[in-house]
Parts: structure tokens; sequence; C-alpha cells
């Protein structure tokens, strides 16, 4: 018998112990492992294989290497990443073959690639683990390209790292590539805490939560986009289409479209109202924080933000902060170097930019400190501070010649 052969027939009598004893006594949740670098047993050989035969609550380490594979997991566990002596980060990388289609999008119907597919349960943690989706032989633009994705599933995700989420072919304009994603439909619900992660060089989104029954938390995370691309207008973070949740803490920087007709934006939130987006600092990006209503095609509206104690910096082309929505709090952020505005109460979203109040705000070399969208009302500008700015205060859609007429603000966000 090849070694090749006894290796498996170990593995294979490994799994049917641990599903023996869950089928003849009461399961309990155990710890194993991926490797051998943690003592005691049972260790695996792959990630799958662990979540497969392990019970519900379980914890499964994984030492530290490269997992060329695509994980499903659909009950409630815990997927933590080990360090022994000098190595680390267990890295969950394409399979050999590349990455297949394993979902399809609760919305769209699109199909979806996931290097870590989380459905339909609660209780998932996923905690120390990196993810790489270079290689993974996508050359169309489907499957859609996500590093983990949470679907009518809840849990938390802390300590990771998710990079170069971007197809292989770098194909310009298509919609794939996206760090995390949680989405809920069909009556389902995600409930999910993002933190103390980073996310990097992706080609659509880095962090997104979508949909009514979505509630995410993100907070304190990197988030670096791939700079001038003309692969998709990037979005760092967004929340959207119904979702609700906190943007907070958070450093998203280079996010920028080369073709300049669509913006890139460091954080959307589209068609979400009631949304909290505090002290998170948002540099070199086309579009800097963007509060989005879309009713014109159906999507809903984005109003009752609060959006604070922001730091934004370096905003090209467009808007520091862009309420394109109504009934908005927009104070005691620090914006500096905005080619528009450093706030503007938008317009061109129909029948938005009401009702918002910006104050207490410190605005620094920008053409407009505030931009007061054409028919715009009810709004309230108070204790801000202004420091080489052309226009304190300024009526009308644009501030720069490059724009000279209304507009629908140019962003395009991730479903």
């Amino acid at each position: 018998m090849s070694i090749e052969r006894i290796k498996a027939l170990r593995m294979f009598l490994v799994v049917a112990i641990v599903l023996w004893i869950c089928y003849a006594t009461p399961c309990q949740a155990s710890i194993v492992s991926v490797g051998t670098c943690v003592g005691g047993g049972p260790h695996f050989t792959t990630i799958q294989e662990a979540v497969n035969a392990v019970p519900a609550g379980s914890t499964i380490l994984v030492c530290p290497g490269n997992y060329p594979e695509q994980v499903m997991i659909t009950k409630a566990l815990t997927l933590k990443g080990v360090s022994r002596g000098t190595l680390d980060a267990p890295t969950v990388v394409s399979p050999v073959g590349g990455m297949v289609q394993n979902a399809t999008s609760l919305t769209s119907g699109n199909p979806i690639a996931a290097q870590i597919l989380v459905q339909t349960t609660t209780g998932v943690n996923i905690t120390g683990i990196s993810l790489d989706g270079s290689n993974n032989q996508l050359t169309g633009c489907g499957p859609d390209l996500i590093g983990i994705y949470y679907q009518n599933a809840s849990g938390i995700v802390t300590n990771v790292v998710i990079r170069n989420e971007t197809l292989t072919s770098s194909l310009n304009g298509c919609q794939s590539g996206a760090g995390f994603f949680a989405q809920s439909g069909n009556s389902g619900a995600s409930t999910v805490t993002v933190s103390e992660s980073t996310v990097r060089n992706y080609q659509k989104n880095g962090i997104t939560g979508n949909e009514v029954g979505t509630n995410v938390t993100i907070l304190n995370n990197i988030v670096v986009g791939q700079g001038p691309t003309t692969g998709a207008a990037e979005n760092g973070i967004q929340i959207g289409f119904g979702a609700a949740g906190k943007v907070t803490g958070n450093i998203v920087i280079d996010d920028i479209y080369s073709p300049g007709n669509v913006a890139a934006a460091g954080i959307l939130v589209f068609a979400s109202s009631g949304i909290t987006v505090t002290s998170n600092t948002v540099g070199n990006t086309q579009q800097g924080i963007a509060i989005v209503t879309d009713t014109v095609d159906g999507y809903g509206v984005a109003d009752s933000a609060t959006v604070t104690a922001n730091r934004v910096f370096g905003t090209q082309l467009f808007d520091a902060i862009d309420l394109c929505s109504n009934n908005n709090m927009a104070e005691t952020n620090t914006i500096s170097g905005s080619a528009q505005s450093g706030v503007h109460l938008d317009s061109g979203c129909a029948s938005t930019g009401n009702g918002n109040t910006v104050t207490k705000n410190t605005i620094q070399e920008a053409c407009a400190g505030i931009l007061e969208g054409t028919g715009t009302s009810g709004n309230t500008a108070s204790q801000n501070m202004f420091f080489d700015v052309r226009n304190t205060v300024l009526a009308g859609d644009s501030c720069s010649p490059l724009f000279t007429q209304t507009r629908k603000a140019p962003l395009e966000p991730f479903r």
C-alpha cells in the first residue's frame, strides 16, 4: 500500500472516530487542530476536513502554513489561527486548479466564488486567519470573487488579513473582487462584527454589508485600495441596500478609479438609513464619505446618518463628505484638501440635501467649505471653521468648473 493511501486511510479513520463519538454519545464541543503544531488531537490536514468532522460549538486551531482550499462553514464554530515558534500566518490560498463557484448571490443571482463561505448559521467566529486571493484563475467577470462571505449568517471576524481579491485578468469594469461581504435575503439575517483586521488590494470593495436583515459593525480596520486602477470603481467600506450598522475607527485609503467617470469612495452608505460613521480616517480617495439615496432606481433612502469626528484628507475629484440624502448630522469632522467641497448638501439624488445639520467642522484647503445644492432647504450650518477655503459657503451644484450642472453622485455600489 502506498504512503499516500496510508495517509488517506488514517485521515478517514480519524474523521470516522469523531463522527462515531458524536453519534454514539451526546456530542460535546471539541478543540481540534489543522496541522500538528498543537499537542493532542485529532489533527487534520485541511480546514474543510476539520469543519466537516467537529460538532457545533467547536474550536479549530489552524497551524502556520498555506491551505489551498475553499472552506464552507454551516455550523457554529471558532476558526482560529495560531503561531508556533517563529512561524505565523496560517493562510487560505487559491486551490491549485483555481477558484470555483460555491455560492449564489441572494439578490442578483450571480455566481460567487468565496474563499471562506459561512452560510445559514450563527456563532461563526474567525480570528487570526489570513486569506490571499492571488492565482484565483478567474478570467471572466463571473463568478464574483470574495474573501470571506457571510450569507444569512452571523459571527465575529477579528484580526484577519484579506488581500489580493482581484481577478487574474484585471478585466476593466468587472464588479468583482471583495474582501469581506455580509448579505441577507429570503427572510434571513446576518449580524457580523468585523474588527481589527486588514483588507487590501481588492478590485471592487473592501468591507461590505448589504440588504435588509444585515447588521454590520465595522470597527478599527485598515482598508487599503489599489490606488489608481481601471478595474472597477472601488469602495473601501460600504453599507447598503437597507442594511444597518456602524462604521467606527477605521483607516481607509487609496480608492481611485482612473477613468474618473465613476468615483471610488472611501466610505459609502447607499440606500441605508440611520447609519453611524464616526472617528474614521479617510484619505486619497475620489469621494471621501458619501451618504447616498437612490429612489430613482428604487433602492431606497439613506437619511438620518450621523457623520462625526472623522478625518478626511486628500479627496480627489469630488467631496470630502457628500450628503446626497436628508436629515443627516455632520459634526466635528476635520477635512483637509478637497477638490470640490468639505461638506456637500447634495440635491442630485432626487429631492435630497435637505434638513441637514453641519456644525463644528474644521475645513482646510477646499474649493468650497460647504456647498449647498440648488433647491436644498432646511439646512443648518454653524460654528464651522475654515482655513484656505475659496468659498466658505457656496450655493450651487459645483465649485469646480469641471462640473457645471446638477449631477447625481457618480458612485457605483457593490451588490
